[in-house]
């Protein structure tokens, strides 16, 4: 097929992507409402930072089980029930924040929250490798990666108004509200793209010749036991584990960085807020459209996406800096750092694509997020406890180490991937495992 006669096809995958895209922008904007009300609820009902680590450490622990029981569920059932589901029912946990009133009632909400979320990128990832071929999967995954981004900067804009204007509860009433409409619009227009009637058979043709694998829906997912066999499975696991730590704190504690090292509150945090996940949204689609381009130019799978990794590694080192930095200078550091995360997620999601068959993807996901998870619940109870230690007084110190931690997070996760995956080539799990 000519690039010509590939411009010209109907292009639905475009729109499955932007309901990815707004599933997980709901997402992420659940997610950061909390962190936004810290502030607020600290003084309602006396938190320390010890208790607010303990509440997100629990959301973490039920996220990382999440995940595993929704990477099984999607790979068995498909994406549709399986997104539609998840989304169904962290739309109902969401919600129920607006019922409880203490530390307690926020530890079983938050924990309700991070079991259903989980389904969110294990089936969405999943989805890219059905409809899109494979020098579109990063640019694709960047885009919906890029909801989290949207998320995050329509929150602090709406968050603040919302708990003035109707009190605390009412974001949370709110993102509820948003994603049960999302379930609407899912459950009506999601079809497998061999079944969808909007996608023509060029189409289809060019999904698969880009190395998109064929199955059956309801093909039977590999076990755990047979995934964790391969070191590229622990490959995806180690560099979850070592970096998704990075972007919870960056969702959770900024709102208190600000407050505590700059004096800013809430209803003055919220301009620095937006400014960081507005560079955010915008850097980081350069990002998934790096490999690909790459790849276009002919450059091997595994030059494209180890350029890009090793690339966007070196961009968070220079938030070691934003402790100290002036407030500009640190939205600036942060927002790049924040970029060059999504960047880097966006691009090791590809490359589990690139690796491992369909009918494993939700699973392995699963598996390495969960590490990614339990990075977060230790880094969380970790920064709680930092800056009970240091107290206001040393706000500074306590977050220069945190974003020292952040600077060079990435750098090691690149170096024990590679060590681990020295090349990116299509698992066979049929055949005996390679050698450790």
């Amino acid at each position: 097929m000519t690039p010509s006669a590939a411009a010209t096809l109907p292009r639905f995958r475009w729109v499955i992507c932007l309901l990815l895209f707004l599933a997980t922008a709901i997402n992420y904007m659940d997610r950061q409402i909390l962190s936004l009300l810290k502030p607020l609820l600290d003084q309602q009902m006396g938190w320390s930072n010890t208790a607010f680590g303990t509440i997100n450490a629990f959301f973490q622990a039920a996220y990382a089980c999440g995940l595993l029981a929704f990477g099984w569920f999607v790979d068995r059932f498909g994406v549709k029930l399986g997104y539609g589901l998840s989304v169904f029912l962290w739309s109902l946990a969401a919600g129920s924040h607006a019922l409880v009133g203490g530390i307690g009632g926020f530890i079983g909400a938050r924990s309700f929250l991070g079991f259903s979320e989980a389904g969110n990128f294990p089936a969405a990832v999943k989805t890219v490798a059905q409809w899109f071929p494979r020098a579109e999967r990063a640019l694709a995954t960047a885009l919906f990666n890029s909801g989290a981004n949207a998320g995050a900067l329509i929150a602090p804009a709406v968050v603040p108004w919302l708990a003035d204007q109707y009190g605390w509860r009412a974001p949370f009433v709110v993102a509820g509200a948003a994603g049960l409409v999302w379930v609407v619009f899912w459950t009506r227009v999601y079809a497998p793209p061999e079944e969808h009637p909007a996608v023509s058979p060029a189409e289809l043709a060019l999904i698969a010749g880009g190395g998109a694998e064929e199955g059956t829906p309801f093909a039977p997912p590999l076990s755990w036991a047979v995934l964790l066999r391969h070191r590229e499975t622990w490959a995806y696991v180690a560099a979850k584990l070592l970096t998704d730590p990075v972007w919870y704190f960056f969702l959770i504690w900024l709102p208190d960085y600000f407050k505590k090292t700059r004096g800013l509150d809430l209803k003055h945090s919220w301009p620095d807020l937006i400014g960081i996940y507005g560079l955010i949204t915008v850097l980081s689609l350069g990002g998934g459209w790096l490999s690909g381009r790459l790849l276009r130019a002919g450059w091997s799978v595994t030059a494209a996406r180890k350029t890009a990794l090793f690339a966007f590694a070196l961009l968070v080192l220079p938030v070691i800096f934003a402790s100290n930095a002036p407030v500009w200078a640190a939205v600036m550091l942060i927002g790049l750092a924040g970029a060059a995360h999504q960047a880097w997620s966006a691009t090791l999601y590809t490359v589990v694509s690139d690796i491992f068959p369909k009918r494993a993807l939700g699973s392995v996901i699963g598996i390495g997020s969960m590490a990614g998870s339990v990075g977060g619940i230790g880094f969380a109870l970790l920064c709680g406890a930092l800056l009970d230690d240091y107290g206001a007084v040393g706000a500074h110190r306590s977050y220069g180490l945190l974003f020292g931690y952040c600077g060079i997070a990435y750098l090691l996760a690149f170096g024990v991937h590679h060590l681990l995956t020295p090349r990116f080539l299509p698992l066979r799990l049929d055949t005996p495992t390679i050698p450790a």
